[in-house]
């Protein structure tokens, strides 16, 4: 009764404290040039037309002629000066923000990592701070830099995106806007200078700028928006239309690769189906702290913190029976799917692991759960 009561007092805390908190709009895009900047400003001055206080709390024109004029007569919050390895750098003035307190702050590129020395290492740090101050935030995004997107996106692009957004802050966002254009329009405009320098325009065209590759990021950039759109829907339908309450746990080793895919896949499918997720790693005698390579120890805790970050709640438990302190862990959370990776396994690991494989199908047929092999 007193863990009810808990529930129920956190619950109505959650309440009060989403509805003093900003409220927040992100335009996506599939890369860069497709107007997203652009169209921020164009909303801003919509805003300050209507008697909104609206202010660029940060945007980046890249010196785009068209971005750049639409700056003027908006009202700018200064930037923060910073000396980073004997340069004068500018940064968002985060406390600035917060304490001029307009309605809509605006605050491009999400996804940047801000100058060593600053308040916060990620800029979409800084926006979760504004918005918590009671400022709503108009910022925008490539689909790019979307965390549990890294796999997909370097599979098609073959560029390693450094500077990258969890998805739960995606989650959080009220509206979700596509800023949408073909890749013909896309490359017309690179080709004409409104993009990139002049100089730089032909090697974009034999890297990025490929017209398969944008397809490929424009339907990404497509697809997560409509699942925006249908987790919004989700959630604001009364309680007794919802659908089935899904809980998905993925299972993970410590090899480094297998486990990112599966967190990142699975954390895709939490999203979509708007549920709470868990990720489990059973540390066995072979993987104790005294045992274990240091570097997949390493990767371990980075693969655990991802996790954290996207959103999971990581488990973490010892045993010889892997499949048995995973049905553990199902049963006790209520896990409606369980994820794994495809198994890489060589002769003698199929003959010492197929029992552990079948073991594992038969105890989840029983318990009604579902099996996702994840490649």
């Amino acid at each position: 009764m007193a863990d009810e009561r808990d529930q129920s007092a956190e619950q109505f805390l959650r309440l009060i404290q989403e509805s003093r908190r900003g409220k927040f709009k992100i335009y996506i895009g599939m890369s860069a040039g497709v107007g997203k900047s652009y169209r921020m400003l164009q909303e801003a001055h919509a805003l300050l037309r209507s008697g909104i206080d609206v202010k660029i709390g940060f945007i980046e024109t890249h010196n785009r002629v068209e971005t750049h004029a639409l700056i003027e007569g908006l009202p700018i919050i200064p930037r923060r000066k910073l000396f980073y390895k004997g340069r004068e750098l500018e940064e968002m003035d985060v406390q600035t923000v917060i304490n001029t307190h307009p309605e809509i702050a605006i605050v491009d590129e999400l996804a940047h990592t801000n100058i060593p020395g600053s308040k916060n290492e990620k800029r979409w740090q800084d926006v979760l701070e504004i918005l918590d101050a009671g400022i709503s935030v108009i910022s925008a995004v490539n689909i790019q830099h979307i965390e549990s997107l890294y796999d997909e996106v370097h599979e098609i692009t073959n560029i390693d995106v450094t500077e990258r957004v969890p998805d739960r802050v995606l989650q959080m966002a009220d509206e979700v806007v596509n800023i949408d254009l073909t890749a013909d329009e896309l490359i017309t405009r690179l080709k004409e200078g409104k993009i990139y320098d002049p100089a730089k325009v032909q090697t974009a065209l034999t890297n990025f700028f490929q017209a398969e590759k944008i397809l490929h990021l424009r339907e990404l950039a497509l697809r997560e928006v409509a699942s925006a759109v249908e987790r919004k829907i989700e959630t604001s339908l009364p309680a007794n239309l919802q659908a089935k309450s899904e809980r998905f746990l993925a299972s993970i080793s410590s090899n480094p690769e297998v486990a990112r895919r599966v967190i990142r896949k699975t954390a895709r499918l939490a999203a979509y189906y708007n549920s709470r997720w868990y990720v489990l790693y059973v540390q066995t005698p072979d993987e104790s702290p005294d045992r274990i390579r240091l570097d997949l120890q390493r990767h371990l805790i980075n693969n655990l913190k991802l996790a954290t970050e996207l959103g999971a709640e990581v488990i973490q438990a010892k045993g010889s029976n892997v499949v048995s302190c995973l049905m553990e862990e199902v049963k006790q959370r209520n896990v409606t799917t369980v994820c794994i990776g495809k198994p890489h396994f060589n002769l003698i690991q199929i003959i010492l692991r197929t029992f552990a494989f079948n073991q594992l199908l038969n105890r989840l047929s029983e318990s009604d759960t579902d099996l996702i092999i994840l490649s």
